[in-house]
């Protein structure tokens, strides 16, 4: 599933080419895709509206909108957003295509095989009613910073494993299963840690981690897995795998400390990948 890095690459890549531009048409194939609400939902909320901004809140890709309302956007385990020009065939899988007005030709793209993601149209003011997933996120460590004090609360105020911790959405947003392996990792902290045992110097090393771990994972354009749909807007895969120390590395020596090596388990029904000796 995209993670925080792979979904801050696509707001980039929409926010220099989307915003100002006008939608002039709109298709929607799956109904599974708009779930939430509906085809005609859909197609009525963007048709005509004009696109002001875009943001991300953890895993969610958010399009304001002229009219008020906001669009979420959710890529789930393979759902990509793509800019092609419109003359072009449109991918199988494509859910939603979304016209926009002006030059140069433009067309919005949601493709998703295994249709788990969604677009919606949405009004901000009642959030808490038809968005209630994206309401209760907690703090994003990109968006809103999340200061080393506000990690503490959040690790010291609970007995968590800090695996399950750090993927908790309602505790911290955007941070997936590559990255809580990766962020552990250079931390040196194991995954099965209660939270509430950390030092003030393991809660600094943490609080750094994440948010270079996220950073450089943002400036690589994110991770494409062999077992994945992620892509950029353009259809480019990230390159931060190339950086992965742990993930996915089960069963190979550590490229950190060179003596161990790497080991895998599961926790909390995720597979965890670790070096035995950098994290003790």
């Amino acid at each position: 599933m995209p993670e925080l890095p792979e979904v801050e690459t696509v707001r980039r890549g929409l926010d220099v080419r989307l915003v100002g531009r006008t939608i002039e048409h709109v298709e929607v194939g799956r109904e599974r895709t708009v779930r939430r609400t509906s085809r005609q939902a859909l197609i009525d909320g963007l048709t005509g509206a004009t696109i002001l901004d875009t943001r991300r809140r953890g895993k969610y890709l958010l399009l304001g909108l002229d009219t008020g309302d906001d669009v979420m956007i959710h890529l789930r385990m393979s759902g990509r957003v793509l800019l092609h020009d419109p003359a072009e065939p449109r991918p199988p899988h494509t859910h939603v295509a979304a016209l926009l007005a002006g030059e140069p030709a433009l067309e919005l793209r949601f493709v998703d095989p295994r249709t788990f993601g969604e677009v919606v149209v949405f009004d901000p003011d009642h959030v808490d009613v038809e968005m209630p997933d994206l309401a209760q996120l907690g703090v994003d460590p990109i968006t809103d910073g999340m200061s080393r004090d506000q990690l503490r609360h959040l690790v010291l105020s609970r007995d968590r494993q800090l695996k399950p911790l750090l993927l908790d959405q309602h505790v911290i947003a955007g941070i997936g299963n590559i990255y809580c392996d990766e962020i552990l990792h250079a931390a040196r902290l194991r995954p099965d840690r209660i939270s509430s045992s950390l030092t003030g110097q393991q809660i600094t090393r943490l609080h750094r981690e994440i948010h270079r771990v996220l950073n450089e994972a943002i400036e690589a354009g994110g991770s494409t897995l062999a077992d994945t749909q992620y892509v950029d807007v353009d259809g480019n895969g990230g390159q931060f795998q190339l950086s992965h120390r742990v993930y996915d590395r089960a069963g190979q020596p550590c490229l950190t400390c060179g003596r161990a090596i790497i080991r895998r388990v599961q926790m909390g029904g995720r597979s965890t990948c670790f070096c035995p000796r950098c994290q003790h």
